[in-house]
């Protein structure tokens, strides 16, 4: 595919972009994820700038970590309906981050309720980062 009129560092996101794309119609996996996300933020993610966003509130009502618990490690519940969340750490629920369409539906909604906006691929990949720490 010929990219022309980009830098070396445009080239490489969107090449990671177009990766993490056609990833959908297969299982992907958190560390695949949190790479398409640097890629598009160009920059390494952040252990622990993700742990920092993930419990602290953005101007809502509400963090990550209302619903998900500190450390997400075990079920949660949701805040306003109580229904119950399964485990958001990888290494607590296998089945967490593997398909990147739920991904960015389950961001999109998400940060909407804790910062009142799209989390952007920065934001992304430093808390992919920190879930991939949460070790059993």
């Amino acid at each position: 595919m010929e990219m022309p009129n980009l830098s070396p560092l445009r080239r490489g996101a969107l090449a990671a972009l177009l990766t993490a794309c056609g990833a959908a119609a297969h299982a992907a996996g958190p560390a695949e994820l949190a790479a398409g996300y640097a890629a598009q933020a160009a920059a390494p993610p952040s252990a622990a700038r993700g742990e920092q966003f993930f419990t602290q509130a953005h101007g809502r009502e509400w963090s990550c970590a209302s619903c998900h618990g500190t450390p997400p490690t075990a079920s949660g519940k949701h805040a306003a309906t109580g229904k119950s969340i399964a485990p958001l750490a990888p290494a607590f629920n296998p089945d967490r981050f593997t398909d990147p369409a739920k991904v960015e539906k389950w961001f999109r909604r998400n940060c909407n309720d804790v910062a009142g906006r799209e989390c952007s691929a920065g934001e992304k990949a430093d808390v992919l980062a920190w879930l991939m720490t949460l070790k059993k």
